[in-house]
């Protein structure tokens, strides 16, 4: 990883993943100028999107979620991209509150739709 990059962190539920892809392809300019890291298969399936690389952590029930919060919690991590399914039941939904939460507490975005992700990925790649 590139030290002076600031690092952004992408997950996404299992029904989500296929358009964290088309959006991480979308936008693999302006996600070019980070450090990218995230769960499991969701980084694979961005690294392969973007062809760059993408750090992975454990899948997000196996605790991958809370490895990216403990990163957030050592300033390791600048945002959060999470596009997660509001109209599935997740069996590890503790996880991902616990995740929701540590990034409020250290005052990290956290973007959870695509239309968020797109304004918020503006802003980064632009301050």
């Amino acid at each position: 990883m590139d030290k002076a990059k600031p690092v952004l962190a992408l997950v996404a539920h299992d029904n989500k993943k296929p358009e964290m892809a088309v959006w991480a392809a979308s936008h693999k300019e302006r996600l070019s100028l980070f450090n990218l890291v995230g769960t499991g298969h969701t980084a694979k399936l961005v690294q392969d999107a973007t062809g760059q690389p993408v750090k992975a952590y454990l899948s997000g029930p196996m605790g991958g979620d809370q490895q990216i919060g403990a990163a957030i919690a050592e300033g390791q991590i600048q945002a959060v991209f999470f596009f997660w399914d509001p109209l599935s039941s997740q069996p590890h939904d503790p996880d991902v509150k616990a995740l929701m939460r540590i990034a409020a507490v250290y005052d990290i975005p956290f973007a959870t739709n695509e239309a968020t992700a797109i304004a918020l990925l503006s802003y980064l790649a632009t301050h």
